[in-house]
């Protein structure tokens, strides 16, 4: 077992109202203990307020209970969106979405950043009201490679921003080198990628939560791991030392890649053994 808890990515916005209960049941039957408040169900909750205590309702009708949220992300709901006009928008929802985690009773939320440090000023402060821990992930983008959080990170020590520990980007930007056609290339257009394979060791000292799932090193598969080339031996022997620390996340997309919960549930099981 790994000495902290682990919560299961579920694609919830896939399913109804009357199958969601039922899935719940099932991560509970397979010894799961906490799920995530993923971005497209705050999305939902942000359209619909009544679903917030609906999903509190029935998870704690199976013994389970949010642990960790993903803010909703896309172009237009990041903090780097490009479109400066966009942004005061943005943040409100993206203020609107971690008041939302902390009524829920969760304690990090992970958001995508890039490189916007008046977001991260106006948004710290609200994280740290609402008891919050803010996590900012490495991707395969330039914007976020493990140097820009590490600037980040220095120009804002606030103890309520962290790091969340992405393995399947990770590996992108390790293994990706091998691929003229993984997604590094694509992203990083012209210039050459920043491949590297010390992320987590650079990240490791303020790792807060981490994003857990496999690929091939072309493409983020969001697999089970064992399932692709990701270094798993390394990666956990690191973790178990990571000072901050709270939380694993399997982030395995379990739908697109026809895993059962049973399985994944048993994976993580044993994540700490790999």
């Amino acid at each position: 077992m790994f000495p902290v808890p682990v919560t299961f990515l579920f694609d919830f916005e896939r399913v109804d109202d009357r199958m969601r209960p039922y899935v719940m049941h099932e991560f509970a039957a397979n010894g799961a203990k906490h799920l995530v408040l993923s971005g497209p169900l705050i999305g939902q909750i942000m359209q619909n307020p009544a679903l917030q205590k609906n999903l509190l309702k029935e998870m704690a009708a199976e013994g389970l209970s949010f642990l960790d949220a993903h803010a909703p992300s896309n172009p237009w709901l990041d903090m780097n969106c490009p479109i400066k006009s966009e942004r005061p928008q943005i943040l409100l929802r993206l203020k609107l979405a971690l008041q939302i985690a902390a009524d829920m009773g969760i304690k990090t939320v992970t958001a995508h950043i890039g490189n916007v440090r008046s977001s991260l000023a106006e948004l710290l402060p609200v994280a740290e009201s609402l008891g919050l821990t803010l996590c900012i992930e490495n991707i395969y983008y330039q914007l976020n490679t493990p140097e820009r959080l590490l600037d980040l990170k220095r120009e804002f020590s606030s103890p309520v921003l962290g790091f969340c520990y992405d393995s399947g980007h990770a590996n992108l930007m390790d293994n990706g080198r091998h691929f003229p056609e993984s997604e590094p290339y694509k992203m990083w257009g012209n210039v050459s990628p920043q491949f590297d394979d010390r992320i987590l060791e650079k990240m490791l000292p303020y790792t807060v939560n981490c994003h857990l799932h496999d690929n091939d090193g072309m493409t983020d598969q969001h697999l089970k791991p064992g399932r692709g080339n990701v270094n798993w031996k390394s990666i956990v022997k690191q973790l178990k030392h990571a000072p901050r620390l709270q939380v694993i996340q399997s982030e395995v997309s379990m739908i697109r890649s026809h895993d059962s919960i049973h399985e994944i549930c048993r994976a993580f099981q044993n994540i700490g053994e790999l």
